[in-house]
């Protein structure tokens, strides 16, 4: 409920901070004293859009504030979700500055005005005649039949099961677009992958088979070169075999005479070890060296295969041809096991689908047990208020559709008249009769969930007499369970209040300001007079005054 509200430098607002309590409580005040100005700046600290137009001082920046107790609203679990500190008491401050920069705070925390307006969804509810356009609303009537059906529980259940199965079928469709995209492929990618398979790729090949053909194609070079290195290295003369025999049995002589001459000799053998491997090595080669016609045509074409499929899938090497096989095995594969992901995703939308189904059902028959109450209640509050023909006819059809909030359709008709048609609310029901039939579905719902303040903006205009009477009844009822605030010119509505605020202008050098005060006994008393009989009042319109303060 809002406790206190305070607002400084806005429209014809200086200062002001007054503080409401529970029960019923009624403003009162001339026209164009500043009633809209207050719900104006209400609306504004509840994140409606505001520029430089509502500061009074624009070099000063305007400041509203209000004071909520919240402890029974349960929004623990939203102030999680929006990262606010939760406080039993809250404030709400919205500040605008001269540069037109606007600014907001929930216990001193910025916040954005998307999330302000979802807080004020859940505190304040400001009901106008313009308000009344909600009741044709197929979503709000179903939440009132829903309140008087307790299905607050069942529509919670059936939501977390809507939203999965609202996932289920949006992966379906994914799933269902990529196989048809890579059925398009399917052939073409099989035949790409049946191409790499049968080519049989190896990491390292490449390399190894350049090397081979680079050997054949200089065979002539290598078979010179290599009976050239045998002839030097075995020749009988100069070759470097014997020269090294000469230089080892030379040394051999003299290594007994030093360390150092040992050391040499030892040397020299190495020497002529590693060169007697050599030797050897260059006979096995000179002996292998032959040039097979058909080896280099088999490595040639090797060799081009794999440049073509290199060049086909747009790489450089082996590795990565690798990896263009693995992408295309995970292509087919996808598809040929495509058909059997999305059975199952199928059978967890069957699966899904079931369960909501039997939720569903019970939502359908408690909404259906509900209806005959609520045409009563509201028939019968309705007669109270003037509308002693007025008549309802809700029906609730179930479809095979899933909608957010059940399966069901609603058809929600009224007559105001005896022997008149049902119709459409917007369309049979006068603006006042909107206002009356508004009132008494608050009334209902007041006593069936629990529903934030309710600010009702001259929602009596049009009545007079024994309705306004019963208009104030109705207000009192709805103020046991909720904080009700209502903005009246009818006496009988604010003689009823339990606190009483009248709206005033006052002219304070020159300049018009506007202020809010709560009356006391005897100023409700002159004020309620003023309201039956004018500026002008009579002993008459006072004892009348007291006699509905009474």
């Amino acid at each position: 409920m809002l406790t206190q509200l305070s607002i400084n430098n806005y429209a014809l607002i200086d200062s002001l901070s007054i503080d409401f309590s529970t029960g019923l409580s009624i403003i009162t005040g001339e026209t164009g004293a500043g009633k809209s100005i207050l719900l104006g700046a209400l609306g504004l600290v509840l994140g409606n859009r505001a520029d430089l137009s509502s500061l009074k001082d624009t070099s000063q920046k305007c400041i509203v504030e209000a004071k909520m107790a919240i402890a029974n609203y349960n929004l623990e679990d939203f102030f999680n979700e929006v990262d606010l500190d939760y406080e039993a008491e809250t404030i709400i401050r919205r500040e605008i500055l001269p540069s037109g920069k606007s600014r907001a705070f929930v216990n001193d925390t910025p916040v954005t005005l998307s999330v302000l307006n979802e807080l004020k969804n859940q505190l304040i509810d400001v009901h106008s005649q313009h308000q009344t356009m909600e009741l044709s609303d197929n979503a709000f009537q179903f939440s009132v039949i829903d309140a008087l059906a307790k299905n607050q529980p069942k529509l919670d259940s059936y939501k977390r099961g809507f939203l999965q199965l609202q996932q289920l079928e949006k992966e379906l469709k994914e799933l269902e677009q990529i196989q048809k995209e890579a059925n398009q492929q399917y052939d073409y990618n099989l035949h790409l992958f049946n191409e790499l398979e049968e080519a049989n790729i190896k990491v390292d090949e490449q390399e190894d088979l350049e090397e081979r053909l680079e050997k054949l194609n200089n065979i002539e070079d290598i078979k010179t070169n290599l009976s050239e290195a045998l002839e030097i290295s075995v020749n009988e003369e100069i070759g470097v075999q014997n020269l090294l025999n000469t230089l080892e049995n030379r040394l051999s002589k003299i290594a007994s005479f030093s360390k150092e001459y040992q050391q040499i000799a030892e040397r020299i053998t190495s020497v002529k070890i590693e060169i007697d491997d050599i030797v050897a090595e260059l006979e096995d080669a000179s002996e292998n060296v032959d040039f097979n016609p058909s080896e280099a045509e088999e490595i040639n074409d090797r060799l081009q295969l794999i440049y073509n499929l290199q060049k086909k899938h747009y790489v450089n090497s082996n590795e990565e041809l690798l990896v263009v096989y693995e992408q295309l095995s995970e292509k087919v594969q996808q598809v040929e096991s495509a058909e059997d992901t999305i059975n199952k995703k199928k059978q967890e939308i069957h699966s899904v689908s079931e369960k909501l189904d039997k939720v569903a059902d019970l939502i359908t028959k408690s909404r259906k047990a509900a209806i005959p109450k609520l045409t009563k209640e509201l028939e019968n509050l309705l007669a109270d208020l003037g509308m002693k023909n007025a008549r309802f006819s809700i029906h609730i059809k179930q479809t095979i559709i899933y909608f957010s909030n059940g399966k069901d359709k609603l058809e929600f008709l009224f007559s105001a008249n005896k022997g008149g048609n049902f119709g459409e609310l917007k369309k049979v029901a006068s603006g006042g009769e909107l206002s009356r039939i508004m009132l008494s579905v608050k009334k209902v719902l007041s006593e069936n969930m629990q529903l934030p303040t309710i600010i009702f903006d001259e929602i009596d205009t049009g009545v007079s007499g024994e309705v306004s009477n019963k208009i104030a009844a109705i207000m009192q009822q709805m103020s046991n369970h909720m904080q009700v605030i209502a903005i009246t010119h009818l006496p009988q509505i604010a003689a009823k209040g339990n606190n009483h605020y009248k709206v005033f202008k006052e002219e304070v050098k020159g300049i018009t300001t506007t202020n809010l005060k709560q009356l006391s006994n005897d100023e409700r008393i002159v004020e309620i007079a003023e309201m039956l009989s004018g500026k002008d009042i009579s002993e008459s319109a006072l004892t009348h005054a007291k006699e509905l303060l009474n």
